[in-house]
């Protein structure tokens, strides 16, 4: 049997035995763990060549579903405090640095293995600062790993129980306009070196359509779990028994500060949706560090505002990408050091 045929079926198979247990997210997170046993165990199982491309143009394109008119409006309305928790989730990578920087990683590798930002992006900012880009990944990497696994089935258990989401009509009319429209878009997107842009192509293709005609409609179910599924085999590929063995001090600082900063996020969602009045665990899932897709399918899962959580997850991406030079060098310039 191919190696990439395999990991799609063995992907699959995980799928199946979490949905029977009744886990949240089971198509993601049971072909994710599937996958991560089997490379751990010997078997190197290679990602299905565009996988997770698919995954989220699939997923991203049931996401921006949501965002019909009267959601629009009141996420517009709530602009300062999304605003105020993007920026609140970027100070928390302040923890990351001085984990690491405690652990004697220099500088810059501990500054953008810090930023919950897209590791692609990251990893070349580190590259063209003279980081360390394999640690700078590995960071990214575990910290990803560990809200995929943490913080579904925390919100699942932790919250009272809610009934399945109504099914949103689906029009293949529509559909057949804003899938393929969603790959253009996607290919253009990345054309112009914008970040994760299987994500926030046909993210913003389909919330621009849905809001600009309040379609109300969304994908089939088959589509969704679909998504989840080429998501969580790609994502598993990028775990073994070598990465796990990988500079395990560095690995063990990792875990500190990503549990620390999920903390930290959570207590901080609290504390600004008391004050806003805003769902709590909505901003909650939208401050958690990393994982636009995973977070945003928890939030739909839980018939939580999907909007609020997409809004501040990508609003902090762009704020990454933008800011996140530039703040480094400016850190150079008032405080440089002797590495």
């Amino acid at each position: 049997m191919p190696e990439r045929l395999a990991t799609p079926l063995v992907g699959a198979l995980g799928g199946y035995l979490a949905s029977l247990a009744g886990w949240p997210l089971p198509w993601l997170l049971g072909s994710l763990l599937a996958v991560i046993l089997l490379r751990c165990a010997g078997w190197q199982l290679h990602e299905l060549p565009g996988g997770r491309q698919t995954g989220q143009w699939l997923v991203a394109s049931g996401i921006g579903l949501h965002f019909n008119a009267p959601v629009l409006e009141q996420v517009a309305s709530h602009f300062a405090l999304i605003l105020f928790a993007a920026l609140g989730t970027l100070l928390l990578g302040l923890i990351g640095i001085a984990v690491l920087r405690r652990g004697g990683v220099d500088r810059a590798t501990a500054y953008f293995a810090s930023l919950p930002g897209g590791a692609s992006e990251m990893v070349n900012l580190a590259r063209r600062h003279a980081a360390q880009p394999d640690l700078v990944t590995t960071a990214h990497s575990l910290r990803l790993l560990l809200v995929v696994l943490i913080v579904p089935a925390l919100f699942s258990w932790g919250l009272p129980p809610v009934d399945a989401p109504r099914l949103a009509p689906v029009d293949w009319n529509w559909l057949a306009v804003l899938l393929p429209g969603g790959v253009l878009l996607a290919l253009l997107w990345r054309r112009f070196g914008q970040p994760n842009p299987w994500m926030l192509g046909p993210l913003a293709l389909c919330a621009a359509a849905s809001a600009s005609f309040d379609l109300q409609i969304g994908l089939p179910p088959t589509l969704g779990v679909l998504g989840q599924w080429l998501i969580g085999c790609a994502l598993g590929c990028h775990f073994d028994r070598p990465f796990f063995r990988r500079a395990p001090v560095f690995l063990g600082h990792v875990l500190l500060f990503s549990l620390l900063t999920m903390l930290v996020a959570a207590v901080l969602a609290i504390a600004l949706g008391w004050l806003a009045g805003a769902d709590r665990s909505a901003l909650m899932l939208g401050m958690m560090p990393g994982g636009i897709t995973e977070l945003c399918l928890t939030a739909e899962a839980l018939r939580l505002p999907v909007a609020l959580v997409t809004a501040v997850q990508v609003l902090r991406l762009f704020l990454v990408m933008f800011l996140a030079e530039p703040l480094f060098r400016l850190w150079q310039h008032l405080s440089p050091v002797r590495e």
